[in-house]
């Protein structure tokens, strides 16, 4: 080989070793679809609210978004998946508070809190404590009146040990002295089944995932979780109002990403929620699903995922709720 082609030779391979990071950091980026996980089956709240800035996204910006469920181990099988997934923004996760309440509530869980980068906050809903339509109950307080009577009587369906709906089930019992026997499925939509169908008594779901029933007068709600009614549900009290003061609780919505993640792809993906959620059709549909939206950038939704685990390590060891 002649000098000059070894020089050029290592002016070519310097450049495409010096390329190689550019693209990492953003410049090629996307070039094939990028997966979101979903920790629980279609048709949950957070697949709703997930498909719904995804398909936003993907129509500002011409990527390919595209939603992956992951249901199992009560969300540990796409936190664990993201955790150890390669950083290069092609695998994502959409995330409830199971990212911020497993660490805590599981013996031993595959990740930790610094595997993870926020990415954006979009929002919050509240949950809807329902029962079935031929239990005599009307009220929180006729519940927890009903329950302590005949401890285990009460059949609660959750959407998974470990869940937003378990755990604000939790917090209301360790409040009021709520008694029941904890029966927990594999998403929200197969306790619901149950609870139509009578073979459970209660359950506590997103409000996205409750509406339909409450309408259609196929489950009674008493009462939502939130600080304040929600706009679609404005004629349902809260669980406050019903009696258990300072309760609060709602499930949110979280876009997050493998720790090293290059800043570059982080601010990218960061301002394309931004721009979608800033639209006034995206909203609309939020806000139709019971959204509150929030609409923090990266920063923000670290510290608050931070706050949250602290919130929900303390709720979990009052409890005492614990899963091996």
């Amino acid at each position: 080989m002649k000098l000059l082609e070894i020089a050029a030779y290592g002016l070519t391979a310097a450049a495409l070793l010096a390329a190689t990071p550019a693209q990492a950091q953003g410049q090629d980026y996307p070039n094939r679809p990028i997966r979101v996980l979903v920790a629980f089956p279609a048709g949950g709240s957070a697949d709703i609210v997930g498909r719904l800035v995804a398909q936003k996204v993907t129509e500002m910006t011409g990527w390919n978004m595209v939603v992956d469920n992951r249901p199992g181990a009560g969300g540990n099988l796409a936190f664990e998946a993201t955790a150890t997934a390669v950083a290069d923004g092609y695998t994502l996760l959409f995330s409830t508070p199971g990212i911020a309440i497993n660490p805590s509530l599981y013996s031993k869980v595959n990740y930790k809190q610094s595997d993870f980068k926020a990415i954006a906050l979009v929002g919050e809903a509240p949950l809807l404590l329902m029962v079935r339509n031929n239990l005599p109950i009307k009220t929180v307080s006729e519940l927890v009146a009903a329950s302590k009577k005949a401890p285990d009587a009460i059949r609660f369906a959750s959407s998974g040990s470990g869940s937003s709906s378990h755990l604000a089930t939790e917090v209301l019992k360790a409040m009021s002295g709520l008694q029941y026997l904890h029966v927990p499925y594999k998403g929200g939509s197969a306790a619901m089944t149950d609870l139509v169908g009578d073979r459970v008594d209660i359950t506590m779901l997103p409000i996205s995932e409750s509406m339909p029933y409450i309408k259609d007068n196929r489950a009674r709600a008493l009462g939502q979780t939130g600080a304040k009614r929600s706009p679609i549900a404005p004629d349902i009290p809260t669980i406050e109002e019903g009696g258990v003061k300072g309760y609060s609780v709602a499930t949110w919505y979280m876009l997050l990403g493998p720790a090293k993640m290059p800043p570059q792809l982080v601010s990218m993906l960061e301002k394309a929620v931004d721009n979608a959620v800033k639209t006034p059709d995206l909203q609309g549909r939020l806000k139709n699903a019971g959204v509150s939206i929030i609409n923090e950038g990266s920063q923000k939704a670290s510290e608050f995922l931070d706050v949250e685990s602290v919130k929900w390590a303390k709720a979990i060891k009052a409890s005492g709720t614990h899963v091996d």
